[in-house]
């Protein structure tokens, strides 16, 4: 049996602020199954390793016997999230946050105990709160009080618009937790306003406040931006098997060790022994087989996850690929940079007709695919393998 400092120990693995570690460990030594809240905006049909992050985090309460509560935000999804954003961001309409929403549900069993797992849809009470209701929740809360929240802030001094509907999103968020009688909230470092309003609407309901679990937001492929579908720098849980491996084997070996504590399931005590071979000498390379394969076997099999490396070894390492390939960063103008122009700056072809040139010539790979697509450009905030010919390999980051 886990002992709450054990216990304590794993749910603090990875994150990055408990609010309040005391109250949590008041709650843990109760003994009851406490219910741990997750809420997810259906924005789009497809999750990626970022999620994750969450749903990794969801797992280990599950497995210390506490009730996981994935929230579909299908109601929140209308209104449209503006954590994080200088500009009003468009809401969904029902249809697509629906479709979204089902998506959801196919996925998230593959790192989640479905026995374990309560979904809920924040509809079914926002639906019966009604106008009326939401008038008395926004009573709540200061128009001072909200702009205390930092892109607010920003927004309001830059003179950017702000609409009325966006202060909503962090009482309605703060709801769910009243609604669903939260013990704990995961979200993201970007999300810690309005899980704080959650533990505010919880005293004026006479609830006990909920425990506050922020974790990181992980750095896409590119190492710099977070990961996100937009920027082009994310590894999709549906993703085929070779997709996944080819991207997460793009990763640097610095960034290797945050996706290890943020992403493994394999003890840290191992990982950092993995982390003292590095240092002695082991080639950092083999360690990020074991992260890919891990990865690929949790969310297609194991039969998978060896062929994709097998794939992999064929593309790269029974060719000519050295053991020590160059790392270079190369500047993208509005997000976007054309291939010809990344081959030249990268220095793998002197001249951009080079590269189109060898590009036509089937000379050119990326992560070990052949490209064909002369006119392809590639979006800031990736990192890929680039080979020209059978000599030249870079490994590109486009910032």
């Amino acid at each position: 049996m886990t002992s709450v400092l054990e216990a304590l120990a794993l749910i603090q693995r990875g994150a990055e602020e408990v609010l309040l570690l005391d109250e949590l460990k008041e709650k843990l030594d109760s003994g009851r199954p406490l219910r741990i809240k997750a809420g997810f905006d259906p924005t789009a049909p497809d999750l990626h390793l970022g999620h994750t992050v969450l749903l990794n985090k969801l797992r280990q309460f599950q497995e210390l016997g506490h009730e996981a509560i994935f929230l579909i935000g299908d109601f929140t999804g209308m209104i449209g999230d503006p954590t994080g954003k200088n500009i009003t961001r468009q809401p969904l309409t029902r249809d697509e946050v629906i479709a979204n929403a089902r998506s959801y549900e196919e996925q998230i069993y593959k790192i989640l105990d479905p026995e374990k797992t309560r979904i809920a849809f924040n509809s079914q009470w926002m639906d019966e709160l009604g106008s009326a209701g939401m008038i008395q929740l926004a009573a709540r809360h200061t128009v001072a009080r909200m702009l205390e929240r930092d892109d607010f802030s920003k927004r309001y001094k830059g003179g950017q618009p702000i609409a009325i509907h966006e202060f909503l999103y962090p009482l309605v968020q703060g709801y769910d937790s009243v609604a669903l009688q939260a013990d704990v909230e995961l979200g993201g470092t970007d999300q810690k306003f309005n899980l704080l309003m959650g533990r505010e609407l919880q005293k004026d309901y006479g609830q006990s406040p909920q425990v506050i679990l922020t974790m990181p937001l992980l750095e896409g492929t590119g190492g710099v931006q977070k990961m996100s579908k937009s920027l082009n720098n994310y590894v999709g849980i549906n993703e085929s098997p070779t997709e996944m491996f080819g991207k997460l084997m793009s990763i640097s070996d610095e960034l290797m060790w945050r996706y290890f504590e943020l992403l493994s399931f394999r003890p840290m005590s191992e990982i950092d022994s993995w982390k003292q071979a590095v240092e002695q000498g082991e080639n950092p390379r083999d360690i990020k087989f074991r992260l890919a394969e891990e990865i690929i076997e949790r969310f297609h099999n194991r039969e998978a996850a060896v062929a994709a490396r097998e794939a992999f070894i064929a593309r790269f390492q029974k060719g000519a690929m050295p053991d020590e390939i160059a790392e270079v960063e190369v500047q993208a103008e509005q997000g976007l940079l054309p291939i010809a122009n990344l081959l030249k700056n990268a220095g793998l072809t002197p001249s951009t007709s080079d590269a189109l040139r060898m590009i036509k010539q089937g000379a050119v790979r990326i992560d070990g695919e052949r490209l064909e697509d002369r006119s392809k450009k590639i979006a800031a905030g990736t990192t890929h393998i680039y080979q020209v010919g059978k000599r030249r390999f870079a490994k590109v980051s486009v910032v």
